[in-house]
């Protein structure tokens, strides 16, 4: 688990280290009004929230259905009150993904640094 998280924050540090190159202009190319400079802002802001949200989401998932299953693999009787409470706490984490793809949207097509 270690060598994985280790590895995702590299390659998440190594993309952040890369957006500045992607995004770079030339001084006689850029926008004299910074229209274009918000807009890309915003865009990755929201790649980088929805990926964020989407990758805990789906931690999350895969810790619960794993304790789940653990549980009603201890004790089968009780999968009925385990699967119940299972599907209730997916759905939470599942909306929280969803939260954050809202933000995102709004980010995109909503302009919050309009003056």
């Amino acid at each position: 688990m270690k060598k994985t998280m280790s590895f995702v924050l590299l390659a998440l540090s190594l993309v952040l280290m890369l957006v500045p190159v992607v995004f770079a202009e030339e001084a006689a190319a850029a926008a004299p009004a910074g229209g274009d400079s918000a807009k890309s802002m915003a865009a990755i802001a929201a790649a980088i929230a929805i990926g964020v949200a989407a990758f805990g989401a789906s931690i999350g998932q895969g810790m619960g259905l794993k304790g789940a299953t653990e549980g009603i693999a201890r004790n089968p009787g009780a999968s009925g009150k385990i699967t119940t409470t299972m599907i209730i706490g997916l759905a939470m984490i599942e909306s929280l993904a969803i939260y954050a793809l809202v933000v995102a949207l709004i980010l995109l097509f909503v302009n919050p640094f309009k003056i």
